[in-house]
């Protein structure tokens, strides 16, 4: 239990660490979309029974979002993506079989506004 403690925690400062750094342009629709799913991620992250498959969702997102849109990151913000790819990676493929990384609306209940 204790060890779920410490990844939760590490998931929700390396979150809020990059949305933190992408923040100042999250008006480059290019960064909006992954500021809005950043932000959704750490509202879910208290409730969600599965953080790792969460954050490894999450960092798929992020790759597939920066790669379509020619996004470049500083090394700060790559630095962190590597930090929530390694708690993802404890996922396995838990959640990737048939999954479409680039569609936003994973991370969104049919019931939230």
């Amino acid at each position: 239990m204790r060890k779920n403690n410490i990844l939760l925690d590490d998931a929700k400062i390396y979150t809020n660490k990059l949305y933190l750094l992408l923040s100042d342009r999250k008006d480059d629709a290019r960064y909006g979309d992954i500021c809005d799913v950043l932000l959704q991620v750490s509202k879910k992250l208290d409730s969600t029974k599965n953080v790792e498959a969460l954050i490894n969702r999450l960092v798929n997102y992020i790759r597939i979002t920066a790669s379509t849109n020619r996004i470049k990151f500083s090394k700060d913000e790559e630095a962190v993506i590597i930090e929530l790819g390694v708690i993802g990676q404890k996922a396995g493929l838990n959640g990737q079989y048939m999954a479409d990384f680039s569609d936003k609306s994973q991370f969104y209940s049919i019931f939230e506004r």
